[in-house]
């Protein structure tokens, strides 16, 4: 593994194919230490073969994407919750 890594937001567009909300605005709590961060804060690698985002705390692995042609797989293990804020309902 390298070093080198990018905020959450790189997750924006690969995770709007799946949600109709702008998933990097959400909070998600590390399953590991606890800690409360939005999507966007994570700490992002790869991206040829998926995505694996970290938490920035502990780098306990926290979400998990891999998407191909015809699907994708997202692995949420790593985090206990996930907070999405809706607007508000008319």
């Amino acid at each position: 593994m390298t070093d080198e890594f990018q905020d959450g937001n790189v997750l924006a567009g690969p995770l709007t194919e799946l949600f109709a909300v702008d998933v990097t605005a959400a909070t998600g709590r590390c399953v590991s230490c606890g800690d409360t961060r939005r999507v966007a804060d994570l700490r992002v690698y790869g991206h040829n073969l998926g995505w694996v985002a970290r938490c920035p705390s502990c780098e306990h692995v926290m979400l998990r994407l891999v998407r191909s042609p015809d699907a994708a797989w997202l692995d949420l293990q790593g985090t206990l919750s996930l907070r999405v804020p809706l607007p508000p309902q008319a």
